[in-house]
């Protein structure tokens, strides 16, 4: 592996672990999964799927990563959030249980089930900035939006037309991204194509270094 080839770490405590491996893998990264801190240690960036976000903060506590990973954000680990994901990255999150943790590493207020239950799921086209050759296809499956993001945030795509037109659904403040949507079952790599080259930037020769270590 050279530093063009970073190390992404994907939490594999609960969703699509194995299709965001494969989106990351064919955008140029090698992938680890990630359930113990002395696997955290290894990763340049880190995926944070979908799933059941109050069932993920809990098991972020019993396998001991709640603290270390909010050490490594906090000090500038590069890290995607996807629906789940997204709730888990922000500074406040409306609608969850009174337990719920969060990982404070992107300043925005997520409605958690905010498009509504299972059967309310849909899929539209989002313009998404810093993504090129067309739309995206975004497939929405009980997921947040942002009701308020903070003046370092930067908005990547709103929801186009109907009930919910105008609602933030990707953000991104510096190296964390985060999105309501799940590009990893559309067979679209360019999400993760976005985060690899965010992960590619900030780390430098540091890729190449975990590599030697081992």
């Amino acid at each position: 592996m050279t530093a063009s080839s970073p190390t992404i770490g994907v939490l594999a405590l609960q969703g699509d672990v194995r299709e965001h491996r494969s989106a990351l893998e064919a955008a140029g990264a090698r992938t680890i999964t990630v359930r113990r801190e002395r696997e955290l240690d290894e990763v340049d960036g880190i995926l944070l799927p979908g799933g059941e976000s109050t069932t993920v903060s809990r098991l972020l506590r019993v396998f001991d990563l709640l603290e270390p990973l909010r050490t490594r954000l906090k000090a500038g680990l590069p890290a995607y959030g996807s629906c789940a994901g997204m709730i888990l990255l922000a500074s406040q999150v409306l609608d969850t249980t009174d337990d719920a943790e969060h990982l404070d590493a992107l300043d925005i207020a997520v409605r958690r089930n905010a498009f509504g239950r299972q059967v309310d799921s849909f899929e539209t086209d989002l313009h998404m900035a810093g993504i090129d050759d067309g739309p995206v296809r975004a497939v929405f499956i009980r997921a947040p939006w942002v009701e308020h993001a903070g003046p370092g945030v930067e908005i990547l795509a709103r929801v186009p037309d109907g009930p919910a037109a105008g609602r933030a659904v990707a953000v991104r403040q510096g190296v964390v991204i985060a999105t309501s949507f799940h590009p990893e079952i559309t067979g679209d790599h360019r999400v993760h194509r976005l985060f690899v080259e965010i992960v590619r930037s900030a780390t430098g020769g540091r890729a190449e270094s975990h590599s030697r270590g081992g």
